[in-house]
């Protein structure tokens, strides 16, 4: 089956959380045999910042940031047997959902494919004629990377055919363990970008016992956070390209995991830097949320913090003995369930039960 997938971008992670989700399912889903086709505008210097190159299997298209081009792009949706509109492309949004279903032929799987969903929601929320809230009925599934059952209610009623989690994982091929790089050595790493719905969280678990624990040495990698006042033991690295992601991850004793506040109060939403800084072998501490235990086991796999006390309390009891334990456990447990080869095994269902049911239809 051909897929047409219109999202923020494949080839760049430049201030683009979703690029190692879109990279590690859709290549999960191509070795299944899917033809995949990603559209992606040329905004916000992500192709002066791609990290990767097109890969061979998906089809990368870089369309200008224009309405005109935006059109352009979404007609090629006529051919494709599963057309994807992503949430957060970052350009005419609106306008690309309008474009994609006029486009997409009868017959065609339509799918709405949420990457950020208590932030979207908060939205539809708020206007009953969004756009999107306008489309819902149009569109045949809306899936989400995270969100669980609340997530799962809220789009159905609004109006959702249905909407199904995709959770986050990793590729163990690009997410393994390695040598670790005496530039990330430290206590604690921290790795986001500065964004206004998680700023004061990192503040409070990440900045705080920084600045109780003057000794030990804190890693802040991201972008936006230049101009943060940091205490001394902190560095500031800067975006970290995802080449450098696995050093980042085992080097140090801990690496923390901080959600959006919209993450956090919903719940159900695991990070992919989750995942992927298990598949490093790494030791995590993260902030609570609810649903946790359904991916890994908290004390066991996982350290979990109410507040930045705890972080600071987790981390003065931490061995590097018990932190390489507790990576251990986690990479054999993200191993056995949480890659992207697991992921695509449960969207290549949906896919087929999707056309089946279009098919009868017509």
């Amino acid at each position: 089956m051909k897929i047409a997938f219109y999202g923020s971008s494949l080839v760049s992670a430049y201030w683009n959380g979703a690029a190692t989700y879109y990279r590690g399912l859709l290549r999960a889903l191509a070795q299944k045999g899917y033809d995949i086709t990603f559209y992606e505008p040329d905004v916000y210097d992500r192709q002066k910042n791609r990290d990767i190159d097109p890969p061979e299997w998906c089809k990368v298209v870089v369309y200008p940031g224009t309405a005109e081009a935006l059109k352009a792009a979404t007609a090629a949706a006529v051919d494709a047997d599963i057309v994807v509109k992503a949430s957060g492309v970052g350009f005419e949004d609106d306008l690309l959902l309008q474009e994609i279903l006029r486009h997409a032929r009868q017959g065609a799987l339509k799918i709405f494919w949420d990457v950020d969903a208590p932030a979207t929601l908060s939205e539809l929320r708020q206007s009953p004629e969004h756009p999107l809230r306008r489309s819902l009925a149009k569109i045949d599934l809306v899936l989400t990377y995270g969100g669980g059952d609340p997530v799962i209610d809220a789009y159905r009623s609004l109006g959702a055919a249905d909407c199904i989690p995709i959770y986050n994982a990793f590729d163990p091929e690009t997410h393994h363990p390695v040598e670790k790089e005496a530039r990330f050595a430290a206590e604690l790493a921290f790795l986001g970008n500065r964004l206004p719905d998680r700023e004061a969280r990192v503040e409070q678990f990440f900045l705080e016992p920084a600045a109780h624990l003057p000794q030990q040495r804190f890693l802040l990698g991201g972008s936006g956070w230049s101009d943060k006042p940091l205490s001394s033991n902190v560095t500031h690295l800067g975006h970290v390209s995802t080449c450098d992601h696995n050093a980042f991850n085992v080097t140090p004793k801990a690496v923390l995991n901080i959600s959006r506040s919209s993450m956090a109060e919903n719940g159900f939403s695991p990070a992919t830097r989750i995942f992927e800084a298990a598949g490093a072998g790494a030791c995590l501490i993260t902030d609570h949320w609810d649903g946790i235990d359904l991916f890994l086991k908290p004390g066991d796999e996982i350290l979990v913090a109410r507040d930045g006390k705890d972080v600071a309390q987790l981390l003065a009891g931490l061995t590097r003995q018990r932190a390489k334990e507790i990576g251990q456990r986690a990479l054999r447990r993200v191993l056995e369930e949480h890659t992207y080869a697991h992921r695509a095994t449960t969207a290549d269902a949906i896919f087929r039960a999707g056309a089946a049911r279009m098919e009868a239809a017509e």
